[in-house]
């Protein structure tokens, strides 16, 4: 709820507004974000994205993963089980 999202021209700029983290996306790290924020389990964007974009499904899996790391080590997104 502390984090700005703003859309520039197919890329996102996120700031936690607690920490004053800033946060750059391009279009697909956007395109997850938007998923993440809708409260789509990870299975389910990484389904998304092979639909999407052209790119080989086991690199959109560890192109997510490691962006789903790093927001939530920022504190953008949190594990929900």
């Amino acid at each position: 709820p502390e984090v700005l999202y703003r859309e520039l021209g197919g890329e996102a700029v996120l700031l936690d507004l607690a920490s004053e983290t800033y946060f750059g996306l391009n279009e697909v790290g956007t395109r997850i974000w938007i998923l993440l924020a809708e409260g789509t389990p990870l299975v389910s964007v990484h389904a998304a994205l092979c639909e999407e974009f052209d790119a080989p499904a086991d690199a959109i899996e560890r192109d997510l993963l490691v962006l789903a790391v790093r927001l939530c080590d920022a504190g953008l997104v949190t594990i929900a089980r």
